[in-house]
C-alpha cells in the first residue's frame, strides 16, 4: 500500500542517516476507504494526491512545533505491507484529512520509501507564515486561514530517494 508519510527536512535527516522512517507507531495518510467515498468522483491518480495534500498539510503542523527546522513542507511516499497499516479515524487534522490517516505499525525501511515530495526554497516564506499563523487557523481566525492556504499554492516538487541527502540541512 503506498503511504504518504509527512516530515521536515530535519526529521528527513534522521531518516536518512538511521536508514528508516521510524519508530514505530508512524503517522501516515494513503487513498482508505473513507477517501474513497468522501472523493467518489477522483480516480486513483486524484484520490492519491489528495492523501498527499493531507500529509503536507500534516508536515506544516510539524513545522509549526519545530519553528527551527527549515521551514519546507516534506512527504515521504512509501510502499508498506498492506498489514503494517490500519485506517486512524479520529486522530488530530482537519476532517477531510482524518478521512485519508493511517497508522503503520512498523519502521518503514529505507528500501521501501519510493520518493520525497519537498517545498521549493521558493517556498519557504510562504510556509514559514503559515506555520506560524497554523494555530490561529485551527481557532477560527480567517486571516491565519488565508495565510495556512498560502503555503498550498506551492506545489511539492518530486525527488527520487537518492536525491534527498541533497537537501539535508
Amino acid at each position: 500500500m503506498r503511504v504518504y508519510v509527512p516530515s521536515t527536512l530535519t526529521a528527513l535527516a534522521r531518516v536518512h542517516d538511521a536508514r528508516e522512517a521510524g519508530p514505530a507507531p508512524l503517522a501516515a495518510y494513503a487513498v482508505t476507504p473513507a477517501l474513497r467515498e468522501w472523493y467518489a468522483a477522483g480516480d486513483t491518480e486524484e484520490l492519491e494526491y489528495a492523501a498527499m495534500t493531507a500529509a503536507a498539510r500534516a508536515s506544516l503542523r510539524l513545522l509549526a512545533e519545530d519553528p527551527r527546522a527549515p521551514a519546507r513542507r516534506v512527504v515521504l511516499a512509501a510502499e508498506v505491507p498492506d498489514g503494517d497499516v490500519r485506517w486512524a479515524p479520529g486522530q488530530r487534522g482537519l476532517e477531510e484529512d482524518a478521512r485519508a490517516l493511517v497508522q503503520v505499525s512498523a519502521a518503514i525501511p529505507w528500501r521501501r520509501i519510493a520518493a520525497g515530495h519537498v517545498d521549493g526554497e521558493d517556498a519557504a516564506a510562504d510556509v514559514r507564515a503559515a506555520a506560524e499563523a497554523l494555530f490561529a487557523a485551527d481557532a477560527g481566525d480567517e486571516d491565519a486561514l488565508f495565510t495556512v492556504d498560502g503555503a498550498e499554492g506551492h506545489e511539492l516538487m518530486w525527488y527520487a530517494t537518492q536525491e534527498l541527502g541533497h537537501l539535508l540541512p
